[in-house]
């Protein structure tokens, strides 16, 4: 259509996990242009980077830019250890920053920095120790290495203390100095100040914040962390700018005038609006690019710790029926980077999920049609290849399930994309279409059994060939 049905149509990039250079930023900005989106949200800060020269406090840079070098898989790495060079480094200067901004402003994009606090603040908390409860000099900026442990159902326990103090002036006195010049540089409206994943462990074993607690009768840690994200948006405020921050800061209480970027779902976005706030929303179910989008056998990452399909994208609708729709500005695709160490692997990881989201944003409402939208993005991967830049075919992969049916050991098979043959094989030989066809579950006899699927259109190869030992069938019948 001519007009969007959405305001906000974003895509975030993480540049902490993975540092990209200003040419990258740039070329990430002109793909994001060519499908008309309006907001780059650059994650700028975590704990594995501070990524933004700030004058006033030059060891952001100097110390919070830099990390030990780390090979191999995230979240596998080493520990720093004593006396290593931290020698994987870099940042945006404030010129870059500049420059990056006005490149984006003539492609008609503007640029949300996010500030991510007061958890996810292990970099900044290596430069400056005296921002944390413990004050633990011997922080280092993250390589990616296992710093926390992950019950499931959003429940964590933190091995570092990676949070800013919420009772020290002196942190309220350093995100002063951090947002003054933020602000400077970037003219929209608002700044993403997270507040996701913020471990309160090291808050409540701390006497100066049990004492605020008292003070300000506050009855949790949720609620200290609201008393928090208040303070940091009165500061956000009297530079001029607006607040968002990821659906956590609900909880204990929302900031009076603060949007909320819903991640968790949308529930979170719908709680906000109906408080009169705005929302844009980003569920990681639809929207978390950085997820595995196939079969992870054949995909660069197996580590993902869940999946968002190219046609569970495409159903994304970020208007929820139950609100006043003048409180949702839209929606956003979201790249963390921890497993995208390059611009190529960050336009696969982004390419076509986030072509679907801009489908979805310039589409009526009741507009979708799969296979339509299927069509179209074929004629993008040929502008794609012709523009020398990166996507996924993982649509065209194969889809494999197993089940258990009277003891014996079934796979099924399907297809994301319509209209696909799907040929296998159980000898070792590889699928072509003189091998046997799909048409029904499989039986996966006893022994040393290896499963091989491919598709195919028109007989030609179309998927990758995926294949599946009977162990690993085993594996996802008890999933």
């Amino acid at each position: 259509t001519d007009y969007p049905r959405f305001g906000w149509r974003g895509v975030m990039l993480d540049v902490s996990r993975h540092f990209f250079s200003k040419e990258d930023v740039k070329r990430y900005i002109d793909r994001m242009a060519q499908y008309k989106y309006n907001v780059f949200h650059w994650h700028l800060t975590d704990d594995e980077g501070w990524r933004i020269e700030i004058k006033s406090l030059p060891k952001l840079t100097e110390i919070g830019a830099c990390r030990v070098p780390r090979y191999g898989k995230w979240g596998n790495h080493e520990a720093p250890k004593d006396g290593e060079t931290a020698t994987d480094c870099g940042y945006y200067t404030q010129a870059d920053i500049k420059e990056i901004v006005a490149y984006a402003a003539e492609r008609y994009i503007q640029i949300l920095p996010e500030i991510d606090v007061p958890g996810h603040s292990t970099a900044a908390i290596a430069a400056y120790p005296e921002l944390s409860c413990t004050k633990d000099s011997t922080i280092k900026v993250s390589p990616g290495h296992k710093f926390a442990e992950w019950y499931g159902n959003g429940q964590f326990k933190m091995l570092v203390d990676n949070s800013m103090n919420p009772a020290s002036e002196e942190v309220y006195s350093f995100l002063d100095k951090v947002f003054t010049e933020v602000a400077a540089l970037f003219p929209f409206d608002y700044i993403h100040a997270g507040g996701d994943e913020c471990y309160h462990g090291y808050w409540e074993n701390d006497e100066g914040c049990k004492s605020l607690m008292q003070k300000e009768g506050l009855k949790n840690t949720h609620e200290l962390q609201s008393h928090f994200t208040k303070r940091v948006e009165k500061i956000i405020k009297s530079k001029g700018k607006k607040l968002i921050g990821w659906d956590e800061i609900l909880e204990g209480g929302l900031a009076p005038d603060a949007a909320v970027m819903s991640w968790r779902g949308l529930e979170g976005g719908i709680e906000a609006a109906k408080l009169g706030h705005y929302v844009v929303m980003s569920p990681n179910d639809y929207v978390y690019v950085d997820l595995l989008q196939g079969d992870p056998l054949v995909e660069p990452d197996q580590t993902s710790y869940k999946k968002v399909r190219l046609k569970k994208t495409y159903e994304f609708e970020p208007m929820p029926d139950s609100i006043d729709p003048k409180y949702i500005l839209g929606g956003q695709a979201n790249l963390w980077s921890e497993r995208v160490p390059t611009i190529r692997q960050a336009e696969y990881m982004s390419f076509p999920r986030a072509w679907a989201t801009a489908d979805i944003y310039w589409s009526p409402r009741g507009s979708k049609n799969w296979d339509a939208f299927t069509q179209r993005m074929e004629r993008h991967f040929e502008r794609a290849d012709f523009g020398g830049y990166n996507y996924a075919r993982s649509a065209y992969d194969a889809i494999v399930t197993a089940t258990m049916k009277d003891g014996k050991l079934l796979a099924n098979v399907a297809t994301e994309i319509n209209g696909l043959d799907i040929f296998y094989t159980l000898d070792e030989s590889l699928p072509d279409t003189f091998t046997p066809r799909y048409t029904q579950p499989v039986e996966i006899p006893e022994g040393s059994v290896t499963l091989k699927v491919a598709t195919f259109r028109d007989g030609k190869p179309v998927g990758k060939m995926i294949a599946l030992p009977r162990e690993e069938l085993l594996r996802r019948v008890a999933r």
